[in-house]
């Protein structure tokens, strides 16, 4: 269980250095730090179920997302996630992870993510077609088709079967939220490639 530093010292009113029960909680393996004024009760809690709780608003995408649904066929181990209007990228490395938060446009943002549950924690994802236009939103402009190709199935690695599966009405209305050439190319690719 996630657990703030203001739970932590409000469940303990009978300590007069509330701080000193803190650490030895944390040297006896009853808490677990994350960063700074968060911990977790249990240390074998998978990473990707604690980002939202160390920055945000976020939601996982990019690599980690595109892993997740098997669009590319590398293991990810940082946890990547996307915010809006922090301005600059973000990177924790903690014990349970390595965390990277970087900006994608606020109109955007909130589209296509999913909230799932897992035992007693909740986490966001994007969907498949909301983690790659957000990848793709990172990269310098690409000017073609050739380009694109390259870059998704080549560079990415994208896998061509999941690729075929993504929802082109989705991408398409994305696109016109980004502003970025890359996911405006994309849409038009996958209309194209899908009649």
């Amino acid at each position: 269980m996630i657990i703030t530093n203001y739970m932590v010292k409000n469940n303990l009113t009978n300590y007069s250095n509330k701080n000193n029960k803190v650490s030895r909680d944390i040297r006896d393996g009853k808490l677990f730090k994350i960063i700074k004024g968060l911990y977790e009760t249990d240390p074998n809690t998978s990473g990707y179920l604690l980002a939202g709780s160390i920055y945000g608003p976020s939601y996982i995408s990019f690599e980690y997302a595109l892993a997740y649904y098997g669009l590319i066929p590398e293991r990810v181990s940082t946890i990547t996630c996307a915010t809006f209007n922090k301005k600059k990228k973000k990177k924790y490395d903690t014990d349970f992870g390595i965390f990277t938060y970087r900006d994608v446009p606020d109109i955007v943002y909130p589209e296509e993510v999913l909230l799932k549950f897992e035992n007693d924690y909740s986490y966001q994802i994007a969907t498949p077609e909301k983690a790659l236009c957000d990848k793709l939103y990172t990269l310098s402009p690409l000017n073609n088709y050739t380009n694109l190709e390259n870059m998704l199935f080549n560079d990415l690695r994208i896998d061509q079967n999941e690729f075929q599966k993504l929802d082109v009405d989705k991408v398409r209305r994305l696109s016109n939220l980004y502003h970025s050439t890359n996911v405006v190319l994309l849409a038009k690719y996958m209309r194209r490639s899908h009649e």
